[in-house]
């Protein structure tokens, strides 16, 4: 399966908007390490989060990562600090 990369503007301005360290870390992952894989198991803590199995988040040290999958379209849709618990 290959799957198509798609990036939503709220995600590439959250990422604008992460301090830098923050920011290295999530652009590597996201525009390297994933992009090189392109494997869904590859996405730390996947979580489905709704019924039809269209959005999912994942975490990514202390952030979490919106994404929808439509068939092999992956589109990231936002980057957000973990809440404190």
């Amino acid at each position: 399966m290959s799957l198509e990369v798609r990036y939503a503007r709220s995600f590439l301005l959250d990422l604008k908007n992460l301090e830098s360290a923050a920011y290295e870390r999530v652009y590597d992952f996201v525009f390297i390490e994933f992009a090189q894989k392109l494997q869904m198991h590859s996405l730390p803590d996947l979580r489905q989060l709704d019924n039809e199995g269209i959005f999912h988040r994942f975490t990514l040290d202390d952030y979490l990562i919106g994404i929808e999958i439509r068939g092999e379209i992956i589109k990231f849709l936002r980057v957000i600090p973990m809440p404190d618990v």
